[in-house]
């Protein structure tokens, strides 16, 4: 946090500061400050061992239910400074002002938590009252919901005020974490519909540490599942780069570009995910080709062309049997389908080509553009963006091409070096198009 902007220090300052009043002024009369102990136990246990999902950077606290039971528990005073035990946190690479911050975000989750829990009309626990869940169950639900807008709209507000995430990315993953959090946060429920029915009520938190480490164990083994997908996919990747070192680093910023452009045209958090694999893959049949057509520097034969325009469908057949590539497959498959039906393989024209195709022929096509290869040198940005423009509605889909250049305008680009091959400089030989009246621009 050190590197924050003024006006995200000033967020922080404005949220600790908030934080800092409530407690202070807060009265403490009816907290039950044995009960407060064992759920700061919980708390801190649960707090240092945060799940990992599989939206980037992103962890769900475990203490979610300790934080959701104390608003049952102890009210929204007891739960607003069982928030503050997360400034003691136990990682050591949590930074003194994120602890703060943490601790102050609990602590304003936690009050909002319990004062709805209170005016939704629920009640703490006394006695064997039967039917006690079932009468709480909705004021909790209520505190549950308040409690997660609270802390992520308080974790929104850091990450956009210090330009780490936007808009638009904050809205993709809020999804996935919103029903982790969702989750976590009913396991408060059984702590405190338990807490009064066991003889030692505090064994309770020991009890539902079980339950709780086992879908934080869930979790983990998700997130280790899509990072050894990942794993394989690079792996294809790196054989056919390998096979073609021309295009090294190629499938990495297709997938980049796919990625840009499928984030401004508004797609959801897993096709962004899946469209990010179809741009790594989408040359992968390119290990079917024979590799001097790949490298050669001149005009191909019939035959060499034929066994390149072949690799789309080589692809498919490479990775069809991969489950979790779903509709990245039409990616793979067409990505060198035209608007005007003058593509390859299929031939298909318009809205006939998955929108996924449409996407990676863009980002494929301009990243050609902007690379060093075998036959020519590399076009400037510039020059490809006036390609881009002149083809689009013919060979590119129009909207595709808009987004794309929005986003170059925003972000920029950076072009890959130049390849150096052993015993051979940058070739600087004429385009390779094979008078192949179907491309404006390179055929592979």
């Amino acid at each position: 946090m050190p590197s924050l902007p003024f006006a995200a220090w000033a967020y922080v300052c404005g949220v600790v500061g908030l934080a800092a009043g409530l407690i202070a002024t807060a009265s403490y009369d009816g907290v039950d400050w044995p009960a407060f102990a064992v759920l700061a136990v919980l708390f801190l246990v649960c707090d240092s061992t945060p799940a990992r999902l599989n939206v980037e950077r992103a962890r769900v606290s475990l203490s979610f239910a300790a934080s959701l039971a104390s608003a049952v528990l102890l009210g929204p005073e007891g739960a607003a400074l069982l928030g503050v035990c997360a400034v003691v946190n136990a990682q050591r690479s949590i930074s003194p002002v994120k602890r703060v911050f943490n601790g102050a975000q609990f602590a304003l989750g936690g009050y909002c938590a319990g004062g709805v829990f209170e005016l939704l009309g629920g009640h703490r626990f006394s006695g064997c009252q039967v039917g006690w869940v079932l009468n709480v169950f909705g004021p909790f639900v209520g505190a549950l919901v308040t409690f997660v807008l609270v802390n992520m709209a308080l974790v929104a507000g850091i990450l956009l005020l210090g330009k780490q995430e936007t808009p638009r990315e904050l809205a993709s993953a809020s999804g996935q974490l919103a029903v982790g959090c969702l989750g976590y946060g009913m396991f408060g429920l059984l702590i405190a519909g338990l807490w009064s029915w066991v003889e030692t009520g505090p064994f309770v938190a020991v009890l539902v540490l079980l339950p709780l480490y086992v879908a934080r164990w869930a979790l983990q083994q998700t997130r280790a599942q899509r990072q050894a997908q990942a794993a394989t996919l690079a792996a294809l990747c790196q054989a056919v780069e390998t096979k073609d070192y021309y295009t090294r680093g190629h499938s990495e910023r297709v997938s980049r570009g796919s990625v840009m452009i499928a984030k401004e045209i508004g797609m959801g958090h897993a096709r962004v995910r899946a469209i990010r694999y179809a741009g790594m893959l989408h040359d992968v049949g390119k290990l079917g080709v024979p590799t001097k057509a790949l490298q050669k520097k001149g005009k191909l034969t019939d035959e060499e062309f034929a066994a390149i325009r072949l690799h789309p469908l080589r692809g498919l057949e490479i990775v069809r049997d991969i489950g979790f590539l779903d509709e990245a497959l039409a990616g793979i498959m067409h990505h060198h389908e035209r608007m005007d039906g003058r593509g390859y393989p299929m031939g298909l024209a318009g809205d006939e080509i998955p929108e996924f195709a449409r996407v990676i022929s863009v980002a494929d096509a301009f990243d050609t553009m902007t690379s060093n290869r075998s036959y020519r040198r590399a076009r400037t940005v510039d020059e490809a963006k006036e390609e881009l423009l002149r083809c689009a509605g013919d060979h590119f889909d129009p909207g595709v091409v808009a987004a794309f250049l929005t986003v170059l305008e925003r972000d920029g680009w950076a072009p890959p070096g130049a390849v150096s091959v052993p015993g051979d400089g940058v070739a600087e030989v004429a385009r390779r198009d094979h008078d192949d009246p179907t491309s404006p621009l390179e055929v592979t």
